[in-house]
């Protein structure tokens, strides 16, 4: 199991003070476009989403399951409503200060990797860090790196990895900056089913050892298995809300 020197939750309660919930949002609706042409993509989703929890969003093509996880992270602003992580009201702040923000509270993992092909393993791993300024914890980065099996490929760049490798790489990458919450977008959709397992044991791994928040989109019912909570969206809107463990 992972073991972290400095949790998660305690780079939280250094910055936000004792806040229980990781990300939520209130009353939030985005639309896109406008008259006949507007598409309401959300329409007044509120949800709370506790430290430690590992949440899976799922929903049919076109729920709006991506568009929440997209406004969740900061990644796209809603047309109206509130977003809080860490306490922090992100709709309020500009494109900078979302930045920062994200830096210090936020990771991904997305389907398609994203890794830098000219950077090595470590490198990429190590990049939010450095982007962030931040001191790399090597007993911290060493643990992460041994978790997902890559002690021996930290030198290799991603055309020299297996798909399950890359993600491995990817996974790492956002674990080892420790953040507020992880987001995880279709992240063993490019998989084969043991690189699948391999990756959500992580995940699921990272939320049990040290309270790791993760909110995962998926559409995959094996994958939402190994999350505490199903959030079930349809049409914009949550119609099913499940604690599964």
């Amino acid at each position: 199991m992972l073991q972290s020197t400095t949790t998660g939750a305690a780079l939280l309660d250094g910055v936000a003070g004792s806040v229980s919930t990781a990300v939520s949002a209130a009353d939030v609706t985005r639309r896109y476009g406008s008259g006949e042409a507007a598409v309401d993509a959300l329409r007044g989703v509120t949800i709370d989403i506790p430290r430690g929890q590992f949440a899976a969003i799922m929903g049919p093509s076109g729920s709006g399951k991506s568009t929440l996880m997209h406004v969740l992270a900061g990644l796209d602003q809603p047309t109206s409503g509130t977003v809080r992580i860490a306490g922090e009201d992100i709709t309020t702040m500009n494109d900078a200060q979302l930045t920062k923000l994200r830096r210090a509270h936020v990771g991904f993992v997305f389907q398609a990797f994203n890794l830098l092909p000219t950077l090595t393993a470590e490198e990429n791993i190590l990049l939010p860090l450095q982007l962030a300024g931040r001191q790399v914890d090597r007993a911290w980065y060493d643990a992460v790196v041994e978790r997902v099996g890559l002690a021996d490929r930290t030198t290799h760049r991603p055309s020299q990895l297996s798909g399950g490798q890359q993600q491995r790489v990817a996974a790492a990458r956002a674990l080892v900056s420790e953040p507020t919450v992880l987001f995880a977008d279709e992240p063993t959709g490019n998989l084969d089913s043991k690189s699948s397992h391999e990756v959500l044991e992580l995940l699921r791994d990272a939320a049990v050892s040290f309270g790791q928040t993760t909110v995962m989109v998926t559409h995959d019912t094996d994958a939402a298995a190994a999350a505490d909570r199903l959030i079930h969206i349809e049409d914009g809107l949550i119609v099913a809300d499940e604690v599964t463990k």
